[in-house]
């Protein structure tokens, strides 16, 4: 197994790999950039300084969507707090607070490792520093070509990894920027606010300073923040074509499912973007009143959360309605604020921020498109802003963005090129997001059939979530798409590369579930029950003792089945139809992850079988 990438998409990966897997393999995990690994541009210690938090609260940062506490266990018991700022060293982080993302590296590369200390024999880890450029797919196999690697046998240069199977975890992709073409060099532009240089420049920063921030998102609200907790005294532009802000999750905020009224979007045929758009504010607003009315626990400031996570269901089948050309207006048009209606932010984000903008002078914010960024003579930068009234802004600092590229026809990524052109890869047809993938997440080529033994994590199936699963704004990439992504790609790998598994076994599965008698819907119950445990156990030796007990539990099912007239089947044709079932209950988008824990009983042991 090759994974390219080693940020979160690729270690929660791994991780899953290595806990799932029961039969002898190898994990490579490649990272271009040492400093990014289990990390990636997100979470990087050197790029995000203390005052950087997660936007939403850290019970929701645990990798193990069963294990909803796990970071939050970690960072208040396993943690070396060695070298941490006292603002944080004597904190006891709790499910509603905040925490720094610089911490979260530690966490993963600390649970990558004990997944690897953990594996089965012959279940190995090995990590390689160095750049996927290309891939050539054969029969069954995949030649990854990496340049610059270790650990080095003849010295740094390209190599070729033979693969029987390869995850794509590259993360976001970062946009060009036409306006900034340039000052690209200036040194009075910031282009990369999550690197350690930039950082050191901003917070070198003269305090009376005037700075602009292009965006007002939370790149916006990171930088801000970090001027204003050092003491800055100048002005702050905050600009961007939406004007949209973070809002601000209530102290004791928790994440819900609400089970609210599905939109009535439908009408006889699709009537037109502005049609669809009249019918989604009104529906919109009905669902917040409902909301209002008969959930009045719910803080006004997460409405809008809830009712479109309830949404997210029903989003599929009225998106099928809208022409892609519509979808892709509607996507670039709307995104941002689909985005802040589904996502808010923790107060240590937004407490400084949203202060300096109602004191009436601190930060300005304005609406508007920056077209143009030059130099001046001075040695400042000159911002030229169309909007509902031009206007310049000259700055003694700017800082973009990130700036986040959807398209995937116009990436820089070496990889990413070679692949659409060689058409092993293609841009994503409906949405022009990310790159088409089918539901297993397996990369599919310009006619629709799968590439080859490759799979995608993360970002780059940002348009199949949007259509699939109704995910919109950065829920269609971020750490809840990507803890799903982590088990339905490792499980569904190891089907087919373990003889234990046979994906050919729709049959069985149909003869299972459709049973007539009790005792054996029961009994195939149980034994997806004991296979979730096994695949949530983090110790070898809970994992092995789960395994015996599971293959009792299979033989109990074959016996329930023979004993009532049924056809006789295989062990690894059941052993697939139970673990597709365990990993479809893994993924409940149903519930929350505290509920799923609580569903799946996983606090405590399946009980012992009744034969």
């Amino acid at each position: 197994m090759v994974i390219v990438g080693a940020g979160l998409g690729g270690t929660a990966t791994a991780i899953r790999l290595l806990q799932f897997a029961r039969e002898p393999l190898q994990v490579v995990v490649i990272e271009r950039r040492p400093e990014y690994r289990s990390a990636g541009v997100a979470y990087h210690p050197a790029g995000n300084h203390w005052h950087h938090v997660f936007n939403i609260q850290a019970g929701r940062m645990s990798m193990f969507r069963e294990d909803v506490d796990d970071f939050v266990a970690w960072a208040n018991g396993e943690a070396d707090r060695t070298g941490w700022p006292s603002e944080w060293s004597g904190s006891t982080f709790t499910e509603s607070g905040p925490a720094p993302r610089r911490l979260y590296a530690d966490y993963l590369a600390t649970r990558l490792a004990e997944a690897a200390r953990e594996a089965p024999d012959g279940v190995t880890l090995l990590e390689v520093d160095g750049e996927a450029v290309d891939m050539a797919v054969g029969t069954g196999r995949v030649q990854v070509v990496v340049e610059g690697r270790s650990p080095p046998r003849t010295g740094p240069g390209r190599m070729t990894l033979h693969a029987d199977h390869v995850v794509l975890a590259t993360g976001l992709e970062e946009r060009d920027l036409p306006f900034a073409a340039g000052v690209r060099d200036h040194p009075s532009f910031v282009r990369h606010p999550y690197s350690e240089a930039e950082i050191e420049r901003v917070l070198g920063l003269r305090q009376d300073a005037v700075v602009a921030i292009v965006g007002t998102l939370l790149s916006a609200y990171d930088s801000a923040s970090l001027l204003l907790r050092r003491g800055h005294t100048g002005p702050i532009h905050m600009i961007s074509r939406s004007g949209l802000t973070l809002r601000t999750y209530p102290s004791d905020h928790r994440h819900h499912v609400l089970s609210l009224p599905t939109p009535r979007l439908h009408a006889d045929g699709y009537e037109g973007r502005d049609e669809l758009v009249r019918r989604f504010r009104d529906e919109w607003e009905r669902a917040c009143a409902i909301v209002a009315r008969e959930h009045p626990a719910v803080a006004p400031a997460v409405v809008t959360e809830r009712v479109a996570k309830s949404w997210e269901p029903h989003l599929p089948e009225i998106l099928a309605r809208v022409p892609s050309p519509d979808l892709h207006a509607l996507l670039d048009r709307y995104g941002s604020l689909l985005a802040t209606l589904r996502v808010s932010a923790v107060a240590y984000i937004t407490e400084f921020v949203d202060a300096a903008i109602e004191d009436g002078g601190r930060i300005v914010l304005t609406t508007g498109k920056v077209d143009e960024i030059v130099g001046t003579e001075a040695g400042t930068l000159r911002l030229s802003v169309s909007g509902a009234a031009a206007q310049t802004i000259e700055a003694d600092l700017v800082i973009s963005n990130f700036g986040r590229e959807t398209d995937y026809e116009r990436v820089g990524s070496a990889l990413w090129t070679n692949l659409l052109r060689k058409g092993i890869a293609v841009r994503h047809r409906r949405t022009g997001r990310g790159v088409e993938v089918d539901g297993c997440g397996v990369l599919l080529g310009p006619t629709g059939a799968r590439s080859g033994p490759v799979t995608v994590v993360g970002g780059p199936r940002e348009g199949d979530e949007i259509v699939r699963y109704g995910r919109v704004g950065a829920f269609a990439f971020n750490l809840a798409a990507i803890k799903n992504h982590s088990v339905g790609v490792a499980a569904t790998v190891l089907h087919q590369l373990e003889s234990c598994y046979d994906e050919q076994a729709d049959d069985v599965a149909k003869t299972v579930t459709d049973a007539e008698d009790r005792q054996v819907r029961a009994a195939f119950a149980r034994s997806v029950l004991l296979d979730v445990h096994r695949m949530a156990a983090r110790r070898r030796r809970d994992r092995e003792a789960l395994t015996i007990r599971l293959e009792e539990s299979l033989d109990t099912v074959r016996g329930a089945m023979t004993g009532y007239g049924e056809a006789p089947m295989a062990d690894r044709a059941l052993r697939f139809v139970v673990n597709t079932a365990a990993m479809a209950k893994l993924n409940d988008l149903s519930v929350t992850p505290r509920g799923l824990r609580s569903l799946l009983g996983l606090d405590e042991p399946p009980e012992p079988d009744q034969r």
